[in-house]
């Protein structure tokens, strides 16, 4: 045996279909949120579908959409970010949906209100305020009001209609936006969630909007609409704190999202290797799979140039992890699905190629691939 057969043997297991409720993955490969902004007036055309259909037809098992605002007017701060309501752009989705689906792909949208991360007086509507649970910016600094028990109704809501259009329109899950400090991550962090109400204090109460959103949408979609959300400690303002710094920690604030109605976690680090405790080669998607035994994927650098070189080529990348490493950590089931970012963004057959042994014949990933939608 060769060693491009070796290879493409030693990757079959990103190739088995995966099953979640009545949902079959073709394989194991996820293409997650990545902000592209290439949707004018907030209503995704052609160009969207046919970028989505093409990974779909190049073996990605599961797409998620970059993130797609809710119905409100502070929910982003670009214009050309794709919207989850309003006809014209529901007709948009549509489209992407039976694409995808014609290339034998599965989607989700993932649903996504900034918060306190917007910046003030962002377009498209600049008169509207920012926010937040406390009013407090990333940065921790007291920049608006909290958020009235009737506004956190209202983005609960907001988020029901966005997952109720996601079923009608075929999408076959949604994802919620929970990590990176943007709004729902906001509710979880003590730093920019300082309530005294039934939403804030201690870690499980600042997980109160965050469940109630999840059962409202659990609710509304029914018991076999598979429901996502990502996770991170870190966030875009700080990408060192740890504020679940222990697996106990780490254990109560899951186990009140599975009671809610979480089916899959995807637990978004830097690098997927590193431990997240010490102790432990454990990564943030091992624990999370550890501790709840629901269905994790695993993200942070798979397949980037940089930090992954030996995926492509033997003797470099010294210090960091091999696709070998992956593929291990997959078989003993440490996650149950990869998603590969930026290296999907700039090469579209990544993950056939990656199949057939055609390392060779990879894009990499180069800021000039955000320019387009390739």
């Amino acid at each position: 045996m060769n060693n491009q057969q070796q290879q493409v043997q030693s990757t079959e297991n990103l190739f088995q279909p995966y099953t979640i409720h009545n949902l079959t993955l073709q394989s194991r490969i996820v293409m997650p949120a990545m902000g592209r902004a290439f949707s004018p007036d907030g209503v995704p055309g052609s160009d969207v579908a046919a970028y989505y259909r093409r990974r779909a037809e190049n073996g990605v098992g599961l797409i998620i959409t970059e993130g797609v605002t809710i119905d409100h007017p502070a929910a982003t701060s670009e214009p050309r970010v794709p919207r989850f309501h309003g006809e014209e752009a529901l007709n948009g989705w549509a489209e992407v949906v039976q694409q995808v689906h014609e290339a034998g792909g599965k989607i989700f949208p993932q649903l996504w209100h900034m918060g306190m991360a917007r910046p003030a007086g962002s377009q498209p509507h600049p008169d509207a305020l920012s926010i937040g649970p406390s009013g407090i910016d990333l940065e921790g600094n007291q920049v608006g009001d909290p958020m009235s028990e009737e506004e956190i109704a209202m983005i609960i809501q907001a988020f029901v209609d966005a997952a109720v259009h996601a079923k009608r329109l075929g999408f076959d899950g949604i994802e919620i936006q929970g990590a990176h400090g943007y709004l729902v991550d906001q509710f979880f962090w003590d730093k920019t969630n300082t309530r005294t109400d039934r939403y804030g204090g201690d870690l499980i109460k600042r997980t109160k909007f965050a469940t109630e959103l999840i059962q409202a949408i659990r609710d509304a979609v029914g018991p076999d609409y598979p429901i996502a959300i990502r996770l991170s400690q870190w966030k875009m303002s700080d990408y060192y704190v740890k504020p679940l710094d222990t697996p106990v920690k780490l254990e109560q604030f899951l186990n009140v999202l599975v009671q809610a109605g979480v089916d899959i976690f995807h637990c978004s680090t830097r690098r997927f290797w590193e431990p997240e405790y010490e102790g432990s080669e454990l990564g943030f998607a091992g624990w999370v799979k550890k501790l709840t035994g629901k269905p994790t994927i695993a993200v942070g650098s798979v397949g980037l140039d940089d930090e992954f070189t030996s995926l492509y080529t033997q003797g470099k990348g010294a210090g960091h992890k091999d696709l070998k490493d992956l593929l291990h950590r997959l078989e003993q089931q440490e996650f149950d699905l990869v998603a590969a970012g930026r290296a999907l963004l700039a090469d579209p057959a990544w993950a056939v190629k990656i199949r057939e042994g055609r390392v060779d014949e990879i894009q990499a990933f180069t800021p000039e691939a955000l320019a387009t939608l390739h």
